[in-house]
């Protein structure tokens, strides 16, 4: 069973690399030091736990594919004993009749077909079939029947549920990658069995989660909406599969059920809960980068800066010390980290080449291949212990440049589309005139086209975060400069009735809450331009952003929970959250699968939980990830855990896609 420190991308590592050790009990786990500044590449495997590694092959599909490569990268499969990945459907797929080979594959009667194939042509020595989610027992007995009838039930050595349909890509953050369930969900074409069919796969991809995480939650859901039928439909699924634990004695079983004084809670919510969060524009160095660029499955996509230039791919690896350490970050102390630690990366390699008389690092390689030949004239302790360190430096000066190069490339865009404006605007009161007569000035003022995308977010903030409905006078002048910009303004068609969704929820009277013990004011957003970062270049950002900083310090965002904080407060420290926040929360759904009789759904009651997975139908987003993280990690005296995740992770112009797709 994992450790209470283990992150959800811990436990769900650890459940690959038992299932590519052909599902042995004792396999080396995953590195639970994943804050480590030292650490370059996830080294997962113990040389010295495994003495003998059998090598392998490891098919896949698509689905299983994404699941694999966001944790895990080809040196980690290595250290598992696979040297070969392939797609199950490649037609370049080799015949290796003496190498056993592992399936991790989605439970579908076609995927089966092509084992069946292989098993027929005898592809591989031994079969070791592991489907990502429950295989039915009508396919079940398929793949048995076929398997007789080709007298290969020899080679098939094991066939496992492995329960890991869900895709993590933060320590804490999943998503079960339905990009659409938004607009199906709240499409009134979307008949009754396209929704209940939806929930159902919903509730699928989190009982696969909770299984990972071992251990059966407590169940609070928004009531009146598709979170409902979510939690319905799993508490029903985790119901079962209690019931027949029960019947089992295993050890596995036993640990999942004897958790009752710790349990976590599940918080299951709709999208409704907060829909300005979906458009705002954000500050922090993560959020900035899905917002402006592409990142998915730990790949960031930046494009080229013309038609004819190539895009440019950073893959963020699992043990990036930058990206652990400053991701949640504001973009100016990121900024004033990345130069940290290149110089501290230039300090420790001027030391080593201090203490071995090189004049340069690449020197020292040389000399690595050397000390075999004359160890007694070049081989002194210290050039043996600079030698073992240097592939260390060498990744961690990498990994540098590579978040120096995507600082560039987003002050960039912070110039091109002055990107600092919006954040401004959305960061002061949307209910003051004074804030409404600064967003028209600015629309007036700016003459970029490039960024109306970005005006039309901070309009819709401004409508769907003000307590009061914004005046009429102020919408049709927005929509009077939209129109005369020939840009399409569908999308506000359906963020006017959000607007009303909002008002019959309890979203709008949620009690934000300072997270900086009273010392919100020294951050809150001051009026403040990136004048003295714009015209920056990737080569001028290595020469020093220090002397840069000063100019958008002013920018930090005020410290304060957002809506679904809010809620996590009110159910996790229902003690010290505020009353308003408590008689909102009080009215959601309690559900307990481990009540096997009786009623299930029981009367909600006040108390404190320290671990919880929170979950938005109808699509997440890094801010919320980041905002509840902060929380989380504020609460020194009562330490909390909180893992994020949503039906998929939608970036601002994904979700005004879908809201567009509603208004027609």
């Amino acid at each position: 069973m994992a450790s209470e420190m283990d992150s959800l991308r811990d436990m769900q590592v650890d459940s690959l690399l038992k299932m590519l050790y052909l599902n042995e009990e004792h396999y080396p786990k995953a590195n639970s030091v994943t804050e480590d500044p030292n650490a370059t590449t996830a080294a997962i495997a113990n040389d010295d736990a495994i003495q003998d590694i059998i090598w392998k092959v490891l098919v896949l599909d698509k689905r299983t594919t994404a699941i694999v490569s966001s944790v895990l990268r080809v040196n980690d499969l290595l250290k598992t004993g696979v040297t070969v990945h392939a797609l199950i459907d490649s037609s370049k797929r080799s015949s290796l009749p003496d190498v056993p080979v592992v399936y991790f594959i989605e439970p579908t009667k076609t995927n089966i077909d092509l084992i069946v194939d292989d098993l027929k042509h005898d592809k591989y020595s031994e079969f070791y079939i592991n489907f990502v989610d429950s295989l039915s027992r009508d396919l079940l007995e398929h793949l048995a029947q076929e398997v007789v009838q080709l007298g290969k039930q020899d080679k098939v050595k094991q066939v496992y549920d492995q329960y890991l349909d869900f895709v993590v890509t933060e320590p804490e953050l999943f998503s079960l990658e339905l990009p659409t369930a938004y607009s199906i969900l709240n499409n009134p074409q979307s008949d009754e069995e396209t929704i209940t069919s939806l929930c159902s796969t919903i509730a699928d991809g989190l009982f696969n989660t909770i299984i990972t995480l071992n251990s059966i939650p407590i169940i609070r859901a928004q009531k009146n909406g598709p979170a409902e039928i979510v939690a319905e439909k799993l508490s029903s699924k985790l119901r079962d599969y209690v019931i027949n634990l029960k019947s089992n004695s295993s050890e596995n079983s036993n640990s999942i059920l004897n958790d009752s004084l710790d349990r976590f809670v599940l918080i299951i919510l709709d999208r409704n809960i907060d829909y300005s969060c979906m458009f705002s524009h954000s500050w922090i160095y993560q959020c900035m980068v899905f917002d402006i660029f592409k990142l998915r499955r730990n790949t960031i996509t930046i494009p080229g800066e013309n038609e004819t230039s190539p895009e440019k791919q950073y893959d963020i690896e699992p043990h990036d010390f930058f990206w652990l350490q400053n991701a949640h970050l504001p973009f100016p102390e990121a900024a004033e980290n990345v130069e940290s630690a290149l110089n501290e990366y230039k300090n420790e390699a001027n030391e080593i080449v201090k203490k071995t008389g090189v004049t340069s690092l690449n020197d020292l390689n040389i000399k690595q291949f050397d000390q075999n030949e004359n160890e007694d004239d070049l081989g002194t302790l210290q050039i043996q212990q600079a030698v073992k360190k240097l592939p260390e430096l060498t990744a961690k000066k990498g990994i540098i440049d590579m978040h120096m190069n995507i600082f560039a490339s987003l002050l960039k865009e912070l110039e091109a589309k002055n990107l600092d404006t919006f954040f401004e605007i959305e960061q002061q009161d949307p209910d003051n005139v004074k804030t409404r007569t600064k967003f028209i000035e600015l629309l007036e003022k700016d003459g970029k086209t490039d960024n109306l995308e970005d005006k039309l977010r901070s309009f819709i903030v401004l409508y769907l975060s003000a307590k009061n409905t914004p005046p009429q006078d102020f919408v049709k002048q927005v929509e009077n400069y939209f129109k005369g910009q020939e840009y399409d303004i569908t999308p506000l068609k359906y963020v006017y009735k959000l607007r009303e969704m909002m008002k019959m929820s309890s979203s709008m009277s949620l009690q934000t809450k300072s997270l900086d013990d009273g010392k919100q004011d020294s951050n809150k957003m001051t009026t403040s331009t990136l004048s003295g970062l714009y015209g920056l270049t990737e080569g001028t950002l290595q020469g020093g952003v220090g002397t840069l900083i000063s100019g958008f310090k002013k920018l930090l965002p005020e410290k304060k929970t957002i809506p679904v904080t809010n809620i996590v407060d009110a159910i996790m420290d229902p003690l010290n959250s505020s009353q308003k926040n408590l008689e909102a929360t009080d009215t959601y759904l309690y559900l307990d699968p481990k009540i096997t009789r009786g009623s299930h759904t029981r009367k909600p009651k006040r108390q404190t939980y320290n671990k919880s997975v929170v979950f938005i139908v109808g699509g997440g987003n890094y801010l919320e990830y980041q905002n509840l993280q902060e929380w989380a990690h504020s609460q020194i005296h009562n330490p909390k855990k909180v893992m994020y995740g949503s039906t998929d992770i939608l970036s601002p112009h994904q979700f005004l896609e879908q809201v567009a797709s509603l208004s027609t």
